[in-house]
């Protein structure tokens, strides 16, 4: 492989893993709460098919991320009024959602099929975008450094300030949480409505960045991955950055052997890769006897306060 190629499967592999690490992002900080939302995937789409409308009428990238944002949080919130409010079965309300966002998502985008837009350009000057090398650093639009910048804050959010201690908290014991008088459903509002935001970010990038067009179940079951790699990073934001260039390596392996000459290995298999990956490291997370310990001890558990 030469430099060349070299310098953009790097490029490749980091904009191949920046929706997948903004949508694990934000589940992270669900299930650091005590809840486990399956709807992902569902979030995604709508976020997907709402930025990439927004955009094709107003012609402003920026506008569309938002709203999609925007449109994913409510899709979130209906998810939480269930599974909070009403207490119903988290697992089972969390597929149903990913169930209503691949509906929502082609009935939405039935009139934008075809339309395309112009791709997000990076964020510095060309002469650093643009250089053969410099470009792997400066090459990139706003979205892949925000969603670096929010592991650092997430990061720190929950390790070190007090808002974040008390999400933990109620992710580890509701109860105790409960009775020295935090609200344990308000701060699982709160993380299911930023965990909602960041999968429709990562969504709103496939059709505003990725493809730039719309096309049904465009997101490819990627929100299935970020639930894994949330398990395969142990709940820890960093080792959620390092999982999630991992599987954008596996992503982006087919395009590259192939524009590489390598034949050795069947370009279906290649394409299966990711999924494989995903199934191979939770069998293996699930032999590991302290794999269970590290998640939240109140994960997928309903909370009702008691009165």
């Amino acid at each position: 492989m030469n430099d060349y190629l070299l310098i953009s499967f790097i490029m490749t592999v980091i904009g191949a893993s920046t929706p997948i690490l903004l949508a694990a992002l934000g589940e992270l900080v669900v299930e650091k709460s005590g809840v486990l939302n399956l709807g992902v995937e569902g979030m995604m789409l709508v976020g997907a098919v709402t930025g990439f409308a927004v955009t094709s009428i107003t012609g402003m990238p920026l506008v569309g991320i938002i709203v999609a944002a925007i449109t994913a949080t409510l899709a979130a919130l209906i998810f939480a009024y269930l599974t909070l409010t009403l207490t119903a079965n988290q697992v089972a309300t969390g597929l149903a959602l990913t169930i209503f966002g691949i509906g929502l998502s082609s009935l939405l985008g039935e009139g934008f099929v075809g339309f395309t837009i112009d791709v997000m350009g990076p964020v510095f000057p060309a002469g650093l975008a643009e250089h053969p090398v410099l470009r792997v650093v400066f090459g990139h639009n706003v979205v892949v450094y925000f969603s670096i910048a929010m592991i650092g804050a997430v990061a720190w959010f929950l390790k070190k300030s007090r808002a974040g201690l008390i999400l933990r908290a109620v992710g580890e014991s509701d109860s105790s949480a409960h009775s020295i008088g935090y609200s344990v459903i308000g701060v699982r509002y709160a993380a299911v409505a930023f965990g909602g935001a960041m999968a429709g970010i990562g969504g709103s990038y496939y059709s505003l960045v990725l493809t730039p067009m719309w096309a049904e179940q465009l997101t490819a079951g990627r929100g299935w991955i970020a639930l894994a790699l949330v398990v395969f990073s142990a709940w820890r934001p960093w080792r959620l950055l390092l999982g999630a260039y991992f599987f954008g390596v596996v992503m982006t392996l087919e395009l590259y052997t192939k524009a590489a000459g390598i034949t050795l290995i069947a370009p279906e298999l290649l394409a299966a890769m990711p999924y494989i990956a995903t199934i191979a490291v939770l069998a293996l997370i699930s032999l590991r006897k302290s794999a269970g310990a590290q998640a939240p001890a109140c994960l997928g558990q309903p909370f009702k306060p008691s009165t």
